[in-house]
């Protein structure tokens, strides 16, 4: 090639050479020795969107409320309603009349049995009281008499026999006497609360008038009716227990006290009494009550509380939290009570289930646990 030529292709070969390795533009320089990356380079913008992802996951974590769940003992039960009664009450008359002098309870109060509940005017009761005593002493004396004379032959067997009945008669009126003065006082014929006071200072009472009511409420029995179908599975001394919408949460033991033999035929139903023991005196006579009668009891049941379960249609369902995700299992329910329901299957005692936050949830949705319930 001739001089004109090689100089042309040495030029050539000089440009391409600082078109391919030529110095980066100062901006470009600065982000290098930085480190930050331009808004197109796909490595950072990679890592952004993963961060903004993992924040967004983080969010949409439902928030919800869990309860361990426990083993323990749960019955089935027969559920009816009625009012409770006393089973030891007593109306209080007066063995005399009189007039009412003095009262020593009020309506409400508790009283023991010989406890006295009122008194009568006793003047007229206690004159006659010393009169048969003088007439009895007399008639005694009387006898004595005879009885030596008797020993002695000075007095015949029949003079003697009269002497004697004299005496015994005289006795038998002075007590009765003396039994009508005792009758001023009124006592209270057993333990209890006056229920009804129907008398006043004053009033002029007959052995006909009512005075007080005495309620025993230390016991109290509830009468229930039961479709004969039932009829095998109540017995007398079978346990029960009674619970009132007025006293919430709360359960009164009780059991089985009488089951009558003849079922009604027009109801189809027989009657069973039912006792209550009432030590802490909240119960009262007339109360409206739930009456469970238990028939079978479950130990080491499986117990899901009421609160966890979400009805659809006829179907119980409940949410499992499992690795963080809320798994929606249908219950496969046994013996139910007014708390739990016992989980017959793929429910274990430990696990966790959702008791707020599960309205809405679908099956393995993200959650995560805001709190967690240590009693039912």
């Amino acid at each position: 090639m001739n001089r004109k030529m090689v100089c042309l292709w040495s030029a050539f070969l000089i440009t391409l050479y600082i078109s391919q390795f030529g110095c980066a533009p100062k901006g470009d320089e600065n982000n290098q020795a930085t480190g930050k990356s331009q808004p197109g380079d796909s490595t950072t913008v990679h890592g952004a969107t993963s961060s903004n992802n993992t924040n967004h996951s983080n969010e949409d974590a439902v928030p919800v409320e869990v309860m361990s769940v426990k083993e323990g003992e749960i019955s089935s039960y027969l559920l009816l309603s009625s009012n409770l009664e006393t089973e030891k009450m007593a109306d209080v008359y007066s063995r005399v009349q009189g007039l009412v002098e003095k009262l020593f309870v009020e309506e409400g109060e508790t009283v023991q049995k010989g406890q006295v509940l009122m008194a009568l005017e006793a003047n007229e009761y206690t004159l006659a009281e010393q009169r048969a005593r003088v007439s009895y002493l007399k008639q005694k004396n009387t006898f004595e008499r005879a009885k030596t004379m008797h020993e002695k032959k000075l007095l015949s067997k029949e003079e003697f026999e009269q002497a004697k009945f004299n005496a015994e008669s005289e006795e038998i009126t002075w007590k009765e006497a003396k039994l009508n003065l005792d009758y001023t006082r009124l006592t209270a014929p057993i333990s209890g609360i006056v229920g009804e006071r129907l008398c006043r200072p004053g009033d002029r009472i007959q052995p006909t008038d009512k005075l007080f009511s005495i309620i025993n409420t230390e016991e109290m029995i509830t009468v229930v009716h039961i479709p004969e179908k039932e009829i095998e599975r109540v017995v007398k001394d079978q346990e029960a227990f009674i619970s009132s919408n007025h006293l919430k949460d709360q359960q009164f033991q009780g059991w089985v006290k009488r089951v009558s033999p003849a079922v009604d035929p027009q109801s189809g139903t027989f009657k069973v009494t039912v006792g209550v023991k009432n030590t802490d005196n909240k119960l009262r006579p007339g109360m409206f009550v739930n009456v469970h009668i238990i028939t079978d009891t479950h130990k080491n049941a499986v117990l899901i509380p009421k609160t966890a379960i979400v009805y659809e249609n006829e179907n119980m369902n409940v949410f499992v939290v499992r690795d963080s995700l809320a798994y929606k299992i249908k219950l496969n329910a046994g013996f139910q009570d007014h708390s739990f329901v016992e989980a017959l299957s793929e429910i274990q005692a430990g696990e966790k289930v959702i008791v707020v936050g599960q309205a809405g949830l679908k099956d393995q949705t993200k959650v995560k646990i805001a709190g967690e319930r240590e009693n039912y």
